[in-house]
Parts: structure tokens; sequence; C-alpha cells
């Protein structure tokens, strides 16, 4: 009896040792107690950073609440015309002399962050951007704040990282942490926050980061029902499905979200391409953007900042089906000129608040044809919300539990999930991505394509080549063989060795190919590929 009993202990600590020392070895420990402490900071800065759009917008309207439209309507014309081009004028100007890089960062460079290690994201040019955010979107510019709030918490997250000696895969846990803390913060959604953090940044489920993100997505919820109280950020009625005769209305509705969906990110872009090749000192483009969006919110000033009092009015069913789309048509405008006129902002918030146009619009013309069987037009918003933020965002699974989240509406569960997989599948098969990754494929940085691309475009020659002293290299004839530089990619490297069926390729000097400054052995470059290969796979999964 004893020697079993001894067995057993013996197959147990087997079993648990390796399993608490890949525990240890990885540092979980310390990534846990540093998810409480971005948890915390990151939900105090997205408060904050609410606060200061408050603070902003309360010279020229007269109010910090988010209800901008009705009391742009109470100010004189001209100073919704101004409003934005004189806020444009200090954002220009902090960018253009302030910021690193002369641009705003948003979610695409968080990503871009979280899969490439030589990436760091430091904290005081992140509070800059979120200072950028705060005047655009007090000052009216039309984006969204959540694009903000996640650069921010990953910002605060990848400082506490920097902080301590962590391993590659703890330094993007925590960074996911922040992003997970300020989504949770700005939606009053821990289960979004959560799902977000993997689906977006992370682009992956891996058991070892689930723990603290969740523990800072809460702590983020936490810290904001003490500040603003326990509420979803839009409170809408109990909407029921009146028929399952219904499901090709949804059907139909996503199909719809889709199409505007694509067009959102083909205005998106094409504004920005347009606005980069017009001359213009990048100090002014803000300026000019801003008296544009002026303009147009002289006319609709549901337009102006982020936008959630015409989009909760939608859900409220307390617009008409005109104003309805023609909002569609100006806030899809008024977001392609703010971010192409390098205003800080994201495009969250215009998702969705094209989304609730869409569906309210289309619940109402679906009532008309079909009084019967139409649910109202209310739910047809909410349903529209998730299909159009979840096509631009590329973004279904959080997007979904997002809005079940802001809007407290479980009961429409199955329409929800069917509108935003059709919405999200035919917007992918025209764009092929995201609008984040649109972003990152127009800095040459393409994702999409897995981590085998990632891995071979990240890693340089000089990372895995063999050195060689000064004075010591071969001699070698650069027209008669083929030679690489330590700047190359480990893509170009492997391409190079099947072209030419050598074993071994010199290494010249930037600028000098008689100069050899090491050699690259293809079985060495082949190994280094294969473990990066690995330790990505066993990051994923572990």
């Amino acid at each position: 009896m004893r020697g079993l009993v001894d067995r057993t202990l013996d197959q147990a600590r087997g079993w648990v040792a390796p399993n608490l020392r890949f525990f240890i070895r990885n540092r979980h420990p310390q990534v846990w107690g540093l998810a409480v402490a971005v948890g915390i900071t990151a939900a105090i800065g997205s408060i904050l950073f609410r606060l200061a759009i408050g603070v902003v917008q309360l010279p020229w309207i007269g109010t910090m609440s988010e209800q901008v439209a009705s009391a742009a309507r109470e100010v004189p014309w001209w100073v919704v015309l101004l409003a934005p081009a004189l806020g444009g004028l200090v954002v220009g100007l902090i960018v253009d002399r302030l910021l690193p890089g002369r641009r705003n960062e948003a979610v695409a460079d968080v990503i871009e962050t979280s899969h490439f290690p030589s990436r760091r994201m430091r904290v005081v040019p992140g509070l800059g951007n979120a200072l950028v955010a705060a005047l655009s979107l007090g000052s009216g510019a039309s984006a969204g704040r959540e694009g903000p709030v996640v650069h921010l918490g990953a910002t605060l997250g990848s400082g506490f990282a920097s902080l301590v000696n962590l391993p590659q895969a703890a330094h993007r846990t925590l960074l996911a942490c922040g992003v997970a803390s300020a989504i949770s913060a700005s939606f009053n959604a821990p289960i979004a926050g959560v799902l977000f953090a993997h689906e977006v940044i992370l682009r992956h489920y891996a058991p070892s980061a689930f723990v603290p993100i969740v523990i800072a997505s809460v702590l983020g919820a936490i810290i904001t029902h003490l500040w603003f109280g326990n509420f979803p950020a839009f409170v809408v009625p109990e909407y029921q499905i009146t028929s399952y005769w219904e499901v090709p209305a949804f059907f139909l509705l996503g199909i719809t979200c889709a199409v505007v969906a694509i067009l959102f990110q083909f205005a998106l872009m094409g504004t920005d391409r347009v606005a980069r090749r017009v001359p213009m000192p990048l100090w002014l483009r803000p300026v000019v953007g801003g008296l544009m969006v002026g303009a147009i919110a002289l006319m609709f000033p549901q337009v102006l900042g982020v936008g959630y009092e015409a989009t909760d009015q939608a859900l409220q069913q307390q617009l008409p089906l005109l104003l309805m789309l023609a909002l569609i048509v100006a806030k899809t405008a008024a977001t392609a000129i703010t971010l192409a006129s390098r205003f800080g902002g994201g495009i969250f918030s215009p998702s969705l608040y094209l989304g609730a146009m869409t569906g309210g619009a289309f619940g109402i013309i679906a009532g008309s044809a079909f009084p019967d069987f139409a649910s109202s037009h209310g739910l047809y918003a909410i349903l529209g919300m998730g299909a159009v933020a979840g096509a631009v965002l590329g973004a279904p699974i959080s997007t979904t539990v997002i809005v079940f989240e802001l809007t407290g509406g479980y009961a429409v569960t199955m329409a929800l999930l069917l509108t935003v997989s059709i919405a999200n599948g035919l917007t992918q098969a025209v764009h092929g991505k995201s609008y984040f990754h649109w972003q990152l494929e127009s800095r040459g940085l393409f994702l999409q394509e897995g981590p085998h691309k990632r891995i071979g475009r990240q890693l340089r020659v000089a990372d895995f080549m063999r050195p060689v002293e000064a004075g010591q290299g071969e001699p070698f004839d650069p027209d008669s063989a083929p030679w690489l530089t330590p700047s190359d990619t480990l893509e170009v490297a492997l391409r190079r060795f099947n072209d030419t069926d050598a074993a071994r390729i010199a290494v010249v000097a930037e600028g000098s190919t008689a100069q050899v400054v090491g050699w690259v052995y293809q079985t060495e470059a082949l190994d280094r590929f294969a473990k990066e290969m690995i330790a990505a796979s066993v990051e994923e999964h572990r």
C-alpha cells in the first residue's frame, strides 16, 4: 500500500512540476500582479480622457455631456462652423511639432507593437496622442473615442512591462491587458474588453494570457462603475423578435450593413489618399478639415464629436427615415474628412453610429412593407450597430458581445449573430481585411498572411549571420557570387538560397559589396525560422 502511495505521489510530482516550472519561468506571477496595476491605471486614464473631451467642448457649446448635437443647436452658427477649425489649429501645431513621426497613433499601431518585438510604445508620446484626440473630439471632430482609449491603455500596459525584464510574450500580454481595461472602462463592457484584446490585438486565445487580461478588464469595469455608475452606454427598451419569418430580413440587413461598411472603408481610404496628394503644410490640414466638418454640422449637427446622442436616438426610435439616411452619408463624409485631416480619433463610434442609422432606416422600410411580421426598427438599429462595426473592425465576436453589453439586448442573440456574420463575411470578400489591417499594409506590414510571413519579414540577416572580424574576410567577388546585407530580411535570404542552391551566402557591408562582414548558412537560417515558428505556436497555445 505504501509503495502505491509513493508511486502515485511520484506521478503527481512528475505531472505538476513541469507545469509549475513553465508557470514560474515565464514570469506569470509577476504578469498577474502587473495586470492589476495596468487594469486600474488604464481605467483611470480612460475616465480622465473622457472628462478631457468634456472640458474641451465646454467653452463653445456650454456642456460636458454627450448631448453635443442638442447643445450645438443653441449656439450661433459661426461657432459651430469655426470651433472644429480652431481645435484643428491647436491639433495641427501639436502633431506637426511635438508628436514623433508627425502623426497620430491608434489601434493599428497597437497591433503592430503586439506583433513586432522591436516596436515599443513610449508613455510620453502616448499621452501626447491622447491629448490630441481629446482636443479633436472636444472641438467637434467626427471620430470615435475608443481608438485613442485603446492606444492609451496599450501605452500604459507597455510602460509597466518595460519596468520589468519580462519575456516578449508577457510584454504582449500586458499590452493587451491595457487594451482590455480601456475597452471595459470606455464601454462598461468587461467581457467585450477581454474578447477584443484577444481577437483584435493578440489574434489568439492563449490560456496563459487569458487570466491577466480578465483581471485587467474586470478592474477596468469596477473603476468605471465606481465613477459613472453601473449602467450600459446606451439604455434601450427591451426589443423582441416578432416572428421567425423575419429571418430573411435579418439576412438582408446583413447584406445592407455590409454595403455600408464597405463604402465607409472606401471613403476612409480614398479620402486619406486624396489628402496625402494635396500639397499643404501639416499644421494647416486639421484647420481645413475642421472647416469642412463644421460646414456639414451646420445642416447636420449630429455628426459632431463621438455622436452617441444620435446613436441613442436611433435606438430609441426617435429619428425619421429620411434623417437617418441623410446622416449615413453625412457621418461617413465627416469622419473620412476628420481622419484624413490628421485629427485624433477612432472609427469604432462612427461604425456604431452608421450601423444604428442603417438598421433603423432598414427597420422602418421593412415595417412598412411587412407590418404583420417586422419587429420595431429600434431592434434593427441594434443589429445594424453590431453588423457595421464588426465588419469595419474585422472583429465579429467581440463586437457582438460589445453590442450585448452596450444595450443589454440579450434577447436578440440569433438575429445579431446572423446579421454580424453576414456583414463581416461580405466585407471580407470585398476588402479582404479590416480597416486596421489596411492601415498596417499601407506601411508594408502584412499580418493577415500568417506568422510565417511576419517572422520572415521581421528577422534580419544581422540576427542570425556568422560575423567575421575586421580584416579576416575571405576574398569575395560580388559579380560572380550571391550576397546579402545585414538589413535584408530572413525572407530575402531564404529566397536567395532557393534561387542559387548555395549552402552559404556572404553578407557584405551596407554600401560596400567588396567588404564581407559575415556569412549566412542555409541550415542556420532555416533553423532560426523553425525556432521562431515554434515559439509563436507555443505562445498561442499555452
